[in-house]
């Protein structure tokens, strides 16, 4: 029996039965109509019901598509994995690669500046006149000293060949050799022609025992090395220090054919890695804000700064005020990353095809409802750039259908109430 003839029989027994009719079969054509653009409308909620991304199934699909002809690796988070990604990951220190390094002793070479001052026993034989030198006194006070029977050259450069040329003892190997190597070899020249000759050479201008220093600092430039050993930190104040945070910067060092890069912060923080530099040493100071994007059902989606230098899954979700309890699916959190190879099982390789700088896209999947994943995330990094995304509930957009038609059957249902008043 059709709705309105059961209605018309239940109503026909009523007193005022022919008023009721008249006014019910008002309603029932509204309702009808009601009926047809709510049926409309739930159609088309059901295929626009809004999300904040691909769901846990979606996700797990992904491996049969692909991004840039780049298969996507989907690989659960066990004990295992996190332990092999944090091993893969780790970033070499300085102390490791390049050592803790030694002060090295003064060598002159092509295009350093060079003082040598010659003196000569008394009686003078070859050296005559005075030799007038500086000499600080007990108050600091710079004040002239004279001494006899001496030879004040002028400063000469290191040719390219590494040579200098000393009145008398003619040219002289400098490049490769210490200061004291070349007054030794002086000395034996003059001997024989001055009485009792003294040498003393000294480097006026450093040319070749250099850093160069660029980057995000107060003053690029090249910073000569001393027989002191300057480390790291040294070379960095003398260029005036990093113009940016040193939360956000990224301090590499370059020597020969080796680059490395660390924070600044683990060089200010740990004394090891404070290295001393070597002569021909680059050292490049980057501004570089180390961050990680949070979308889905957390507590907020942001991009969040790594203000340490290694963050953990655990702390990351800590820091996005964790998973809304009531949409998030604890079975479907993920880490999207283009990751190193060396952090793969060599099966997932097979096949793969790699970024052009050689890593491979791979989605991890944390399964939060098993409790020993809550250990496994405090070794599991988050590495600059990942996407951390908590899918939506299975129910959630059922949840969210239901309410949009609970709200346009609420309006109907007043709507048709007040036409039959």
């Amino acid at each position: 029996m059709k709705l309105s003839a059961f209605i018309n029989k239940l109503w026909v027994n009523w007193p005022t039965g022919e008023l009721m009719r008249a006014s019910l079969n008002f309603s029932i054509r509204n309702f009808r109509r009601a009926s047809i653009l709510m049926a409309g409308v739930s159609l088309t909620a059901c295929a626009s019901v809004g999300a904040s991304g691909p769901s846990r199934n979606q996700i797990m699909k992904a491996g049969e598509q692909t991004i840039e002809s780049a298969g996507i690796k989907i690989v659960d988070v066990n004990d295992t994995v996190a332990r092999q990604v944090l091993n893969a990951n780790q970033t070499p220190l300085f102390s490791q690669a390049l050592g803790e390094g030694v002060a090295e002793p003064t060598v002159i070479g092509p295009g350093d500046v060079v003082d040598i001052s010659i003196i000569e026993a008394p009686p003078a034989v070859l050296f005559l006149g005075t030799l007038q030198s500086t000499q600080l006194s007990t108050n600091d006070a710079v004040r002239p000293t004279t001494v006899s029977s001496g030879l004040q050259l002028p400063q000469q450069m290191i040719d390219q060949n590494g040579r200098l040329t000393v009145p008398f003892a003619g040219s002289v190997q400098a490049t490769g050799r210490t200061p004291q190597e070349i007054e030794r070899d002086i000395r034996a020249r003059l001997r024989g022609k001055a009485h009792d000759p003294q040498v003393v050479v000294r480097r006026v201008t450093n040319a070749t025992s250099t850093v160069t220093v660029l980057g995000e600092v107060a003053q690029s430039g090249r910073v000569p090395l001393s027989a002191k050993g300057e480390r790291l930190l040294d070379v960095l104040a003398t260029a005036g220090g990093s113009t940016q945070p040193i939360a956000k910067s990224v301090v590499q060092v370059t020597r020969g054919d080796r680059t490395l890069a660390l924070p600044l912060r683990t060089v200010v923080s740990d004394s090891r890695q404070n290295v001393i530099l070597e002569p021909g040493d680059v050292v490049t100071v980057f501004y570089q804000p180390y961050t990680f994007t949070a979308l889905g059902a957390t507590g907020s989606n942001a991009e969040v700064p790594l203000e340490a230098t290694e963050v953990s899954l655990s702390q990351a979700l800590g820091r996005v005020g964790g998973l809304q309890d009531n949409r998030a699916d604890v079975k479907g959190v993920f880490v999207f990353r283009f990751e190193d190879p060396r952090a793969l099982d060599p099966s997932l390789l097979a096949g793969a095809r790699t970024t052009p700088d050689g890593r491979v896209p791979v989605i991890y999947r944390v399964d939060m409802t098993n409790p020993a994943t809550f250990l496994v995330a405090q070794n599991f990094p988050i590495k600059n750039k990942d996407v951390l995304y908590t899918a939506n509930a299975p129910l959630t957009d059922f949840v969210k259908f239901v309410n949009i038609i609970s709200s346009m059957t609420y309006t109907i249902v007043n709507l048709g109430t007040s036409v039959t008043r």
